[in-house]
């Protein structure tokens, strides 16, 4: 008994198996870089935001001393003073106006080491900060005008730039000078309540 002839398809079925594995290696060849290329930019722009030293509401006037990296620039600099703690020098930018007490450290998002601000009153009383716009954590120092310190609030929560009003962090101290740092740095510097400080002569312009 005979049987019936199958055509032999295997050929074409082999030339359109490599026509699709060209047609892929194509397709790779164009996808391939394209998402690469993707992702470098993607990491670029995480690596950029990584760290920004300040956005466009900080004050233009803060020096490059203190902050970890640009600032907007075209204002002259605030006044830096240099202030020995236990045998650690801290650099300190000098707000004497209401404007530069008004801005403070706010927009920034990064300091150097041992660095921050230093508030310098009218007159020595009870003195609150609210943090708004503060997107760092803070160490707080307040002294009185003889050098010595009132009060240390440490460890200050940040805020966001939408943080709701409410929520963002209140500290306040008794004094004439208020010193802004890092948080953490005032435990490393060995600071403590009745500790003096030695402070250059300093006045408001008010």
């Amino acid at each position: 008994m005979s049987r019936p002839t199958i055509p032999n398809s295997w050929p074409s079925l082999h030339l359109r198996a490599e026509t699709l594995a060209l047609q892929a290696r194509a397709l790779r060849a164009l996808v391939l870089p394209a998402l690469a290329l993707h992702v470098l930019v993607l990491q670029g722009l995480a690596l950029g935001a990584e760290k920004p030293p300040a956005t466009a509401c900080a004050n233009p006037a803060l020096p490059r001393s203190i902050v970890d990296g640009e600032v907007s620039g075209g204002h002259a600099a605030l006044q830096t003073v240099v202030v020995t703690v236990h045998a650690r020098k801290l650099r300190l930018a000098v707000a004497s106006t209401a404007h530069d007490r008004e801005l403070g450290l706010m927009c920034v998002t990064a300091l150097r080491p041992y660095t921050g601000m230093l508030f310098v009153f009218p007159n020595s009383r009870h003195w609150d900060f609210w943090m708004k716009n503060t997107l760092i954590p803070l160490d707080m120092v307040w002294l009185a005008e003889d050098g010595r310190i009132n009060t240390i609030a440490r460890d200050v929560p940040a805020s966001t730039l939408d943080e709701a009003d409410d929520a963002v962090a209140r500290r306040a101290g008794d004094g004439i000078y208020v010193i802004e740092l890092r948080a953490g740095e005032a435990a490393r510097l060995g600071l403590s309540s009745g500790d003096h400080l030695t402070l250059p002569v300093l006045h408001t312009s008010e």
